[in-house]
């Protein structure tokens, strides 16, 4: 199982917008350029964050997004599942009709596979990474974070 690059985004524009936020709201252009994301996709992913309020956003000049709770309360599970992407690693999506219209040999694993996917990613915190992003450039005008890659050492 890996997570498809919707999810991997996402994650990355959040902790750009957490990490940036402390100078107002922050464009999606802006976060396109620190984070190499097209500008279209991030406006995919920031309407769905905004419908789970995760994100706020504002209009006009100096407008952009700010986080809608605390980096501290919004966790990586939430963001992941924000945007569609599932945390369900069983082929019949938990119907458990995977072997033709039964459960498979292996649904057990894979399901249980599942819940520990979304407990880890449940009890990482959007706050928590913020601290492992890298300064910003020395380039004026321009901030380039990098989301911080989760190892096995973190969980």
């Amino acid at each position: 199982m890996r997570l498809t690059s919707r999810g991997r985004y996402a994650v990355s524009a959040m902790i750009d917008l957490s990490v940036n936020q402390g100078e107002g709201p922050v464009t999606l252009k802006r976060i396109s350029e620190n984070q190499s994301i097209s500008l279209s996709y991030l406006e995919q992913l920031f309407a769905k964050l905004k419908k789970r309020d995760l994100v706020s956003g504002t209009r006009g000049p100096g407008g952009g997004y700010i986080l809608a709770r605390d980096a501290d309360k919004i966790s990586i599970a939430d963001i992941v599942l924000a945007v569609d992407e599932p945390l369900d690693i069983t082929e019949c999506e938990g119907k458990m009709d995977c072997h033709d219209g039964k459960k498979c040999v292996a649904h057990g694993l894979w399901s249980e596979l599942s819940d520990r996917l979304h407990e880890f990613l449940s009890g990482i915190y959007l706050g928590e990474l913020m601290g492992d992003a890298e300064p910003p450039a020395e380039m004026p005008g321009r901030q380039r974070v990098k989301a911080p890659s989760l190892s096995a050492e973190q969980g």
